[in-house]
């Protein structure tokens, strides 16, 4: 069993790790802006649906695959970035709509706890990262490692749940507040898709 002070110190490191800017707490900003706080609450779930296939890769071997494979890293990143661009592609065709009064576009939350998944589960670079990061927080004298990285997944989940979550309600709070207007609606919408087209290019050109 993991102390209870090692659990604490990793998960104060999560909420850290959490609050530094990167594409996933940069993406339900994006979601929860442009459709609302609900939506970014659910995309938050999505990501960290995700993070719990990365720690069950990390925790059963399967994670490592991706730091010893470059057709296997670089085949889902570029699944990754390709999605992205759709994203990009559908937030760029939003604005381009005519203008119409109301609140911000509601997409339907089956879509939105996707989106969360697919952009979490497609970047082989937070199976890579939990790779490194987890293990300095094991012992085998304690037990099995597999338990342990389970565990010590769960805790940086939680903190990912508190840190995203606070996000998206500021976020979708402000998108709801200013989406009345139509014209800052179209801002949103580029907006987004200028975010959704920048994270393809990064995770595209990202390195293992």
């Amino acid at each position: 069993m993991i102390p209870i002070e090692t659990l604490a110190a990793f998960f104060a490191a999560a909420i850290v790790l959490a609050l530094a800017p990167g594409p996933d707490n940069i993406f339900v900003l994006a979601q929860a802006a442009a459709h609302g706080r609900l939506a970014g609450l659910i995309v938050t779930l999505g990501l960290c649906t995700g993070l719990i296939v990365h720690t069950t890769a990390v925790a059963f071997g399967v994670a490592a695959i991706f730091q010893a494979s470059r057709l296997a890293f670089t085949a889902l990143k570029f699944a990754g970035a390709a999605y992205l661009l759709y994203l990009a592609w559908k937030a760029f065709r939003a604005s381009s709509r005519p203008l119409k009064a109301g609140g911000p576009h509601r997409l339907p939350r089956r879509s939105l706890y996707l989106r969360g998944i697919v952009m979490n589960v497609t970047n082989p670079k937070v199976s890579i990262f939990f790779l490194a990061l987890l293990p300095q927080f094991t012992d085998p004298a304690r037990g099995r490692l597999t338990g342990q990285f389970l565990l010590l997944g769960l805790t940086f989940i939680v903190a990912t749940l508190l840190v995203f979550g606070a996000v998206a309600v500021t976020a979708g709070a402000i998108g709801e507040r200013i989406s009345g207007s139509p014209r800052a609606r179209k801002i949103i919408d580029r907006a987004a898709g200028t975010v959704f087209l920048a994270l393809a290019v990064k995770l595209a050109a990202a390195q293992r």
